[in-house]
């Protein structure tokens, strides 16, 4: 198989930032980074996304199980801790939805507004900085530029004189090994070469006058392109600045290990698997649905009078003056519990005592007070005078 022939080796001086319109590279930085800008700003916002809906998955994650735990036959400290899972995911998915809206509009937002403020545009001339720098570049160069082509010309005369002067030297050589030729030929041989010789030392002397005038101009050109270049390492240095700042508030936001928030969510989810506990789970299962749950053993079962449900009428203020009221009330103990239907009765157990503060009515009704607050009637049969 045949390989195609290497190409020489680009010259790297040729390359040079000081060879004429080489700075084009420095200039196209600005635009470049602007560019950088734009990338940085999608890059994170596509990550922004990622962060949404990974917050979105865990929410339905978390709202899916949790329905489906609480259908299932585990109980005490153990389902607590797998609820646990639940509650911690749900604060996960508030935490990377935050982090999805910093970095959406706080990190965003700030790339945004510093790369308006930071590449203002010239009127159909792009950037004004890339335009700024082109054009001061160009015209710090200019002038060594214009020497720089006198020089190559001048160059490119000697090198022709030396070769003209060369081909000279060889005709006389072979002239005087030619014993064939006249003295009149070899004459005119050794003047040619003579008058070559003097032809390169004159083009040498123009060349070497041109190189002096560019190597004297030589620091002036390059103070002046430093000068502009130096201004474009400034705004460079800012952008770099500013973009490593942006990166390390990414990063705050992304690096949820040094998170409190994170830290507390794991530190309570492993509080709470440590909290699981045998011993506590079989005594809730024996209280609940075990030996340990109470229960209606057969007992002698004692009578309780019915209550007489007339229809009885509301007392209105009227008739609550003309009842006998108790000043100070006598004590009183329920023989019977009891649970008040309408809202103006009492409800009691048997064996609590409370003040009876009105008589019995016609149908066997009595007004009393509990706890000193709780105010309402209750059937006169399911109490007895306390002695």
């Amino acid at each position: 198989m045949t390989t195609l022939p290497k190409e020489p080796p680009e010259d790297v001086k040729k390359q040079s930032f000081w060879m004429p319109g080489k700075y084009e590279r420095t200039v196209r930085r600005t635009d470049q980074s602007h560019q950088a800008c734009n990338d940085i700003m999608v890059c994170f916002l596509e990550r922004a996304k990622v962060e949404k809906h990974y917050s979105l998955q865990l929410s339905q994650w978390s709202s899916k199980w949790k329905a489906i735990v609480d259908s299932r036959p585990l109980y005490g400290s153990l389902m607590r801790a797998w609820q646990c899972f639940f509650s911690s995911t749900e604060r996960l998915a508030v935490l990377h939805a935050a982090i999805s809206q910093s970095l959406t509009v706080e990190d965003g937002d700030r790339v945004k507004i510093w790369q308006k403020e930071t590449f203002p545009r010239k009127m159909f001339c792009g950037f004004r900085e890339t335009y700024q720098n082109k054009t001061e570049f160009s015209r710090a160069q200019k002038p060594w530029s214009k020497r720089m082509t006198k020089l190559e010309k001048a160059c490119g005369a000697y090198h022709k004189a030396c070769q003209k002067e060369q081909t000279a030297v060889d005709r006389e050589k072979q002239a005087k090994e030619n014993t064939e030729l006249s003295p009149e030929k070899q004459k005119k041989m050794e003047e040619a070469r003579e008058r070559a010789t003097e032809d390169k030392e004159k083009v040498r002397e123009r060349y070497e006058k041109m190189l002096e005038e560019v190597t004297s101009y030589t620091p002036r050109y390059m103070e002046e392109m430093e000068a502009i270049f130096d201004q474009s390492q400034e705004e460079e240095r800012k952008r770099i600045s500013f973009l490593k700042q942006a990166f390390l508030s990414i990063h705050r936001h992304l690096d949820i290990t040094n998170n409190d928030s994170v830290k507390a969510v794991y530190s309570e989810l492993h509080h709470t698997l440590m909290s699981i506990s045998e011993e506590d789970d079989l005594r809730w299962w024996k209280n609940n649905h075990g030996p340990g749950m109470p229960t209606d053993w057969p007992q002698i079962e004692e009578w309780v009078p019915p209550v007489k449900r007339l229809k009885r009428k509301k007392r209105d203020k009227k008739g609550q003056l003309d009842r006998p009221v108790m000043i100070g009330g006598v004590k009183v103990r329920a023989l019977y519990n009891y649970v008040g239907e309408e809202g103006d009765e009492l409800s009691f157990r048997a064996g609590e005592v409370f003040l009876k503060v009105e008589e019995e009515d016609e149908q066997g009704w009595c007004r009393g007070v509990m706890d000193e607050e709780r105010e309402g009637f209750y059937p006169a049969n399911y109490v007895e005078l306390v002695q």
